[in-house]
């Protein structure tokens, strides 16, 4: 079957349609901003690409222009909730087979599918697709995923900025916000990415192994040293090594580290003979360096060795926009290593979700998706499947000079001043609004404001 591009930001609405198409036979990719499809675009042949003409970031109709622009006879299939003639028009012109207005029920766009899929089939002048690059056999996966938050386009664009230097990066973060793969997403998209990435967890080493774990020894070191064994930095050499928890270092390993950077040699234990490491050092903590640095815990030399660029992770609580793209994901996962086919969140669970403080952040996330997506016995994650606390979380009031709509008598101004901070971007100014963008137009209309 052919192979989808869905680029939808509507998060309940792009899951439904996936799970619907997957179901169909279809393989699908699913991505919440242009950004992340035109990237997509630049490495992945689709068969056909369906598109909602207004996204946070850009216009669906910049989509259509790259996929025509790479390859014409792909079918493209643009969605709206805000139905114009002139929009439809547009998008006809610029080549895209359908326009579709919603909501629609889902079987409605299959007829669009099959058509777009016979254009292509019948054009027989179209350049045979470009083998897909074999896989670099040491390049890790990146799970890392995007939201679309101000907090998450700030931690983003660092992680982008950062990744193709050298330099090394102190990651800092509450236990649970995703530190690892922000880590190895700036390895990714390195220059290193075909090289290892080596993960080490400094709080889970003891003190007595230490020097052994990442440096290595020669056998008959110490008793137990019955072969040879490569150590971390050397097995890292030419990629990049992630030091996680880097605070729960010894003080005595601390002097040990800054030397092997410093120096780029280490000597396994037992062995007179150096070698040379060309490494990178990604190092993340939740505590703060700075106070242990002050309190004579942490060497300050290696400190600033460690910290050329610093990226601080939000927590959950700080990103309640990207809540549900992050437990959406989760559900993906869940239902592929349980092997089952849950659809979605009901409206009372996604209340639930967004009432529940997560301090436990994208860690405890996931495990109550996951154990939700074992418990139910229905097509959606109902809340009674939900974990006790996240269940019974009680709502905070809504201050009267918050963005909440039908709770206030000043709606008009309100939604003025929602599109201020959001720049004129409706689908930003929805989100701060906690309302979908179709119920925004509609009081856009009421009230006569044009942009």
């Amino acid at each position: 079957m052919a192979k989808i591009l869905l680029v939808e930001d509507d998060v309940a609405f792009c899951t439904m349609l996936k799970t619907f198409l997957l179901k169909k036979g279809y393989e699908v990719d699913a991505v919440y901003t242009a950004t992340e499809a035109l990237n997509l675009l630049k490495d992945t042949d689709y068969g056909v690409i369906i598109s909602d003409v207004r996204l946070p970031d850009k216009e669906g109709l910049e989509i259509l222009k790259a996929v025509k622009q790479k390859n014409a006879q792909t079918g493209v299939i643009m969605m709206t909730s805000y139905a114009e003639i002139s929009m439809a028009v547009n998008a006809m012109k610029e080549g895209a087979v359908d326009y579709i207005a919603k909501p629609f029920n889902p079987e409605v766009i299959l007829d669009s599918i099959q058509t777009a899929l016979q254009m292509e089939q019948s054009e027989v002048t179209r350049p045979a697709p470009k083998p897909a690059a074999q896989p670099k056999s040491k390049t890790v996966t990146d799970t890392y995923i995007k939201g679309v938050s101000d907090a998450s386009a700030k931690l983003n664009n660092y992680i982008d900025l950062v990744a193709p230097t050298n330099m090394s990066v102190l990651i800092m973060g509450e236990s649970g916000t995703g530190k690892e793969q922000i880590a190895k997403s700036i390895h990714n998209k390195s220059k290193r990415n075909s090289q290892p990435f080596i993960a080490v967890d400094c709080g889970a080493i003891p003190r007595e192994l230490a020097s052994s774990e990442f440096f290595g020894h020669v056998k008959g070191s110490f008793t137990g040293a019955v072969t040879n064994k490569t150590g971390h930095f050397e097995a890292a050499n030419g990629g990049t090594i992630f030091l996680d928890e880097i605070g729960n270092l010894s003080y005595e390993l601390q002097v040990q580290l800054l030397r092997a950077l410093q120096e780029r040699k280490v000597k396994p234990v037992g062995s007179n003979t150096e070698i040379k490491v060309d490494i990178r050092v990604i190092a993340a903590t939740n505590e703060d360096l700075f106070e242990l640095v002050k309190k004579g815990d942490f060497r300050e030399d290696l400190y600033h060795r460690l910290n050329e660029f610093t990226i601080k992770v939000p927590a959950l609580k700080d990103r309640q926009e990207d809540l549900m793209i992050f437990a959406n994901y989760f559900l993906d996962s869940a239902n592929k290593e349980l092997e089952k086919d849950v659809a979605g969140f009901s409206d009372e669970a996604i209340t639930a979700f967004k009432s529940y403080p997560w301090p436990g952040n994208l860690r405890e996330l996931k495990n109550a998706v996951k154990r939700a997506v074992l418990l139910t016995q229905k097509d959606m994650i109902e809340v009674e499947v939900l974990p006790h606390e996240v269940r019974t979380a009680e709502k905070e009031e809504v201050p009267e000079s918050s963005y909440s709509l039908f709770k206030n008598k000043n709606e008009q101004e309100l939604i003025l001043d929602a599109l201020e901070k959001a720049h004129g971007n409706k689908s930003k100014a929805a989100r701060l609004l906690s309302i979908d963008r179709k119920t925004l137009y509609n009081k856009l209309k009421q009230y006569g404001i044009k942009l």
